[in-house]
């Protein structure tokens, strides 16, 4: 056969990911491969990727192996400590706040996918009903803390009136102020409990870029599309804000009994690995093992008030935080 006589192959962008070569290879040979079986249409796309491309993919899936077999050892030790809440009758809330984008949901995921269902619930908070408006803001929240023996991951938090509400205009003035003087007042006496239950304050901090990035994979993936809200497509825009908001955040909210810890979250299974860590850190549990390094990642994880010294040293130097 003369080469004028060959089948064309696809032409592959040597810029592109390696899921994204793929879905191009499919694309392309979509008609072709109609008619075969799967095992056909696996042998016909590695016709068509090179070397580099073969080798891309290979150490990708050995990447993702990987950083799920790094994991798998601290979602064991979470499976411990949360059966010494169950014999001890204590509970445990954790918030996860933070930027749009920064891996809240994926850390969550990562978090709970070996415990017992029966025993943990996610919550996520839509927007307050007409009725819940005119009711302390805390109280939707309070109706879903845990029973003795519970664990509730709250995937954004009562914090939305310090954060997102007054940045996009759904709180007052007035409301917002109130909110900063008295919630650590209501965790006290809400939550804490006499030492009955344990709770974590985590914000997910990821970059401007990064945040860009994530936004625009949302807005090209149809998978993804149902995560832009009308909050995330005014994110980047609103960045000062949001940061300056998080700046008060801090100085407000950050206290010896209540404390946040910062999370950053550029690095997705980083984040998601080092909070494993804090939340097994937050508790004394019997058969903790010997072997693991439950020592926090200082890149990744940082208090609250070294988080405020940060921002305030930028604040001094750029005239705004950067973070």
């Amino acid at each position: 056969m003369s080469p004028s006589a060959k089948k064309k192959q696809p032409v592959i962008s040597g810029k592109k990911g390696t899921t994204a070569i793929i879905r191009q290879l499919v694309k392309n040979l979509d008609n072709e491969l109609k008619e075969h079986a799967s095992e056909e249409i696996n042998r016909k796309i590695l016709e068509n990727l090179n070397a580099r491309h073969k080798e891309e993919i290979v150490a990708s899936a050995l990447l993702k192996f990987c950083d799920s077999e790094e994991l798998k050892p601290f979602q064991a030790e979470l499976i411990k400590m949360h059966a010494h809440l169950e014999r001890t009758g204590k509970k445990m809330i954790i918030l996860f706040d933070g930027r749009d984008a920064s891996g809240k949901g994926g850390t969550i995921r990562a978090v709970t996918r070996y415990m017992n269902e029966k025993r943990y619930r996610i919550e996520a908070l839509g927007k307050p009903t007409d009725e819940q408006r005119t009711e302390l803001h805390m109280k939707r929240y309070i109706e879903r803390f845990p029973h003795a023996g519970e664990i509730v991951l709250f995937d954004r938090s009562w914090y939305n009136r310090a954060m997102v509400e007054p940045v996009m205009g759904f709180c007052s003035h007035e409301q917002y102020h109130r909110f900063l003087h008295k919630v650590t007042t209501y965790e006290q006496n809400f939550i804490l409990d006499a030492g009955r239950t344990i709770l974590l304050k985590l914000y997910f901090s990821v970059t401007k870029e990064e945040q860009a990035r994530r936004f625009e994979r949302r807005k090209n993936d149809p998978l993804r599309q149902w995560k832009l809200s009308e909050v995330d497509l005014q994110a980047q825009e609103l960045w000062n804000e949001f940061t300056e908001k998080k700046k008060i955040l801090l100085q407000k909210t950050h206290t010896k009994k209540s404390s946040w810890w910062v999370i950053r979250s550029d690095n997705k299974h980083l984040a998601r690995l080092e909070t494993m860590k804090l939340i097994l850190r937050s508790v004394k549990y019997r058969g903790r093992s010997r072997t693991l390094d439950f020592t926090p990642n200082p890149e990744i994880v940082i208090s609250g008030d070294k988080e405020l010294r940060i921002m305030l040293k930028q604040e001094k130097e750029f005239g705004v935080p950067l973070s």
